[in-house]
């Protein structure tokens, strides 16, 4: 999934250039992808463990990562096997969607 920057009315950040990984491609739908990735412009971190160093790096530019289940009827602790990330660059350039393994 390759696509130019995008911002929607709710975004609370520029995602920039938007990329996922051999791994997610392989192993996430697409609506999984798109609806992870619309919680993550609109400040829905998922489980990922450090919300408020998320909502500082809003404010001071630093990286912002969310953390959503694969499959939402198993565990996920915002890392492991059933774990989708999404990182947004500090600088707003790149969004990756990535697997924990895939760091």
């Amino acid at each position: 999934m390759k696509n130019g920057n995008r911002t929607t009315s709710k975004s609370r950040q520029e995602l920039g250039q938007i990329v996922a990984t051999q791994g997610v491609l392989a192993t996430c739908s697409l609506d999984l992808m798109l609806s992870s990735l619309a919680r993550h412009v609109q400040g829905d971190w998922g489980d990922c463990s450090d919300k408020a160093a998320n909502e500082r790096a809003l404010k001071n530019g630093g990286r912002i990562l969310s953390a959503y289940a694969i499959d939402p009827a198993k565990p996920c602790k915002g890392y492991g096997e059933n774990c989708l990330w999404i990182i947004t660059e500090a600088d707003r350039s790149v969004t990756t969607l990535l697997l924990p393994d895939e760091y």
